[in-house]
């Protein structure tokens, strides 16, 4: 999944008319980590091979070959790894609104509920689980039916995903959101970094969107990321120029600049420290 220009990611996955598609990732190949973001969309990691680590909401856990994780609309989450380690997964991102529309009985029921937050599914399937063997055949079907698009292959992909998340809420395992006070503040912080990361940011001027003093907001950022403010601010900034590499012909100059870094020899040392290849190697890649 290629990282946004904001936290709250507002990519389109997929046609208009049918939200839904499928990147499969490894980290660190395609990139050391996938930022801590949240979107009002559904998605699904399926972890393939390797081993990382993958935070959902304030927890971190730990990921086996074979596990899949459930980001439920709103849910914040990311994903970085384990070091001397790769994972390799496939990312299935769709809209709730693919499965089901207006004065439908399981919208009403169940995937509105889930668009707004009101219900929560178990965040993470393994190998153990009961319903694994048959949740992890719908997303083998999915992947099957995407990779080969043969007639029908949409109604293949829409069905096998209302089956998987009937086989979640039949285990009786979907809970409340955990939306917490904590949890808010930090995507309004996130929100407000997206909107000013260009900016000569300081620790002091973050502490008091949150309105904390700067030695309490450095120990619940730790806390709540993983990550000092400083570093999380660094790696956003570097993937917002990554994403412009990508998809842009600007020069180096000018997107380092946007994503402020005012100092181009010290973006070029920065970029390649955590990419391992320069920018404008990147951007051949």
């Amino acid at each position: 999944m290629q990282n946004q220009a904001s936290l709250q990611e507002t990519k389109q996955h997929g046609a208009v008319r049918f939200p839904f598609n499928i990147y499969p990732c490894t980290i660190p190949g395609d990139f050391p980590q996938v930022a801590l973001h949240w979107h009002d969309s559904m998605e699904l990691v399926f972890v393939k091979r390797g081993a990382g680590l993958i935070q959902m909401g304030t927890v971190t856990y730990p990921t086996r070959t074979g596990d899949i994780f459930v980001f439920s609309p709103g849910t914040l989450h990311a994903l970085r790894q384990v070091p001397g380690s790769s994972m390799e997964y496939e990312n299935i991102i769709f809209d709730l609104e693919l499965l089901g529309g207006a004065e439908d009985l399981c919208a009403e029921k169940y995937l509105l509920p889930l668009q707004s937050g009101r219900l929560t599914l178990t965040g993470r399937l393994s190998t153990n689980d009961l319903c694994y063997p048959k949740a992890a055949a719908c997303l083998r079907e999915v992947e099957d039916a995407n990779r080969s698009k043969l007639p029908g292959y949409e109604l293949i992909v829409k069905g096998e995903l209302l089956h998987f998340l009937a086989l979640l809420i039949a285990q009786g395992r979907q809970h409340l959101s955990a939306e917490t006070t904590d949890t808010q503040r930090l995507k309004a912080l996130l929100q407000w970094l997206s909107a000013h990361s260009a900016e000569d940011l300081h620790i002091a001027d973050a502490a008091q969107v949150c309105s904390f003093s700067s030695s309490h907001f450095m120990r619940w950022f730790r806390q709540m990321t993983g990550q000092s403010f400083v570093a999380y601010l660094n790696d956003y900034r570097l993937n917002m120029a990554a994403e412009a590499l990508h998809t842009t012909d600007d020069t180096v100059l000018s997107i380092a600049s946007r994503c402020g870094f005012e100092n181009l020899s010290y973006f070029n040392r920065a970029f390649k420290a955590h990419f391992q290849m320069t920018p404008r190697e990147y951007r051949r890649k």
